[in-house]
């Protein structure tokens, strides 16, 4: 049978790769969804109700997803972008703009863009470990908007004052939306608390990304006061299959109560036998915020050839950058069957070059300032050199690697200080979509 990507899958198994990477479950050694049977797999049958009309059994497994007393919590079988859609689109029906910081997740500009809805964007801080956005900061004199959209923890596992931040915007008359996607374990011991504890509206969770729970399984909380709390509920069954996978569902279920049984100690021990064994290789290891994120550097290499040095002992990471390697580690566990001995054993086999003391990779310059992004469709476009943009209005976005999300944005006026910016991104050679031999796309007046 002609059955590649079964093929590549099943080739790939047989090196027995490690995984430091989404989902949650490590190539199924963490939890217990291997207890699963692919049998499982049906539709709305008699007495398995419906998810989009939920009244029995659903209902009932969705009850015990009980992070905090004050929110209902709904399956998202279609990822956490399918609760992102929803939101935006309830919020899109009052006249107010939505406010959100620079580094949202793309799925915040496809809303955007469907809805035809504007958004102020806030002002932003830069980790100084990462280089990567990490805190949004209220605007003086804000008004209220019709939803505020934030990133909490960023994608490297960096947290801010979040708790503030609801605050402020509920101050405005404003009801929050936090992407927590890379958080559905927090509120587990030693791990930062959730935004549930301070009072956000929606707040979005990737099961699969942390927790043992297949691909695209997710969690939308909802605030029972939380306002346009029923037409939310309604664009979820627009956003989401008409035939939601009951394995996802199951796997939900057994990764939330894998979350509620949940002891770190196995967690915290590993974890710190994993970075003893990097650091006396010669790594240098960066502890994040979320201690289930750490970033592995090499002096005088980018974290792309940190990357290459782990994959060719079959180690997979979850991304790199230039300066760095982002590991999203196993919720270790008593009677986990992830391969720690083996872990070991492939770091120490790694064959590294000589360290160059003094040599920092290039990091690109990002913009911190206010901006605003109209999802206005531009339809007529042209090419035009880099330098002779400003006033003009870009027709796609400016992405730089890293950090890998939209920098500038379709529909923004370009200014001087973004030219310099992209100006600054070329002559330190990093990559850059938007950009083909000093050019750019923007509408043609």
């Amino acid at each position: 049978m002609n059955l590649p990507l079964n093929h590549k899958l099943e080739t790939w198994l047989e090196e027995q790769p490690i995984s430091f990477h989404v989902p949650g479950h490590k190539n199924m050694t963490i939890g217990s969804l291997n207890a699963m049977d692919l049998a499982m797999d049906i539709t709305e049958i008699t007495d398995f109700d419906d998810l989009h009309h939920p009244e029995a059994v659903l209902k009932e497994s969705m009850a015990t997803i009980d992070k905090h007393p004050e929110y209902d919590a709904y399956y998202l079988v279609n990822g956490t972008t399918s609760g992102i859609l929803s939101v935006i689109q309830a919020a899109a029906q009052q006249q107010q703009p939505i406010i959100m910081g620079r580094n949202v997740h793309k799925s915040v500009f496809h809303g955007l863009d469907l809805a035809q809805k504007t958004a102020d964007i806030l002002p932003m801080t830069l980790s100084e470990t990462t280089q990567q956005y990490k805190a949004p900061l209220t605007m003086d004199n804000q008004e209220k908007h019709s939803l505020a959209i934030v990133t909490y923890p960023n994608y490297y596992g960096e947290t801010f004052d979040i708790q503030t931040f609801i605050q402020q915007q509920h101050a405005c008359h404003t009801p929050v939306l936090v992407d927590e996607a890379h958080g559905a374990h927090f509120g587990l011991p030693g791990f930062p608390h959730s935004s549930l504890t301070y009072g956000a509206d929606y707040v979005v969770q990737s099961y699969h990304k942390s927790l043992p729970a297949l691909t695209m399984s997710s969690v939308i909380f909802i605030h029972k006061s939380a306002p346009y709390r029923e037409q939310v509920l309604e664009y979820l069954t627009y956003f989401q299959s008409s035939s939601p996978s009951y394995l996802l569902m199951a796997g939900l279920e057994r990764a939330h109560h894998f979350y509620k049984m949940y002891g770190s100690t196995q967690f915290f021990e590993k974890r710190r036998r994993l970075m003893y064994a990097l650091s006396a290789k010669g790594f240098e290891v960066c502890e994040m915020d979320d201690p289930l994120k750490l970033t592995v550097t090499y002096p005088g290499y980018s974290g792309y050839e940190v990357q290459q040095w782990l994959e060719a002992q079959n180690i997979y990471l979850e991304l790199a950058d230039e300066q760095q390697g982002l590991l999203v580690l196993p919720m270790w566990h008593e009677g986990d069957r992830f391969p720690f001995d083996l872990l070991l054993e492939r770091i120490q086999a790694i064959q590294l070059p000589h360290a160059i003391k003094g040599q920092n990779t290039p990091c690109p310059s990002m913009p911190k300032t206010a901006g605003i992004y109209q999802p206005a469709a531009i339809t007529h476009m042209k090419s035009a050199a880099l330098e002779t943009t400003d006033g003009k209005t870009l027709a796609q976005h400016i992405v730089p690697y890293p950090p890998g999300i939209p920098v500038f944005y379709k529909g923004e006026v370009v200014s001087g200080e973004m030219i310099e910016i992209m100006e600054n991104w070329l002559a330190q050679g990093i990559r850059v979509e938007g950009i083909t031999n000093r050019t750019i796309k923007i509408k043609d007046e």
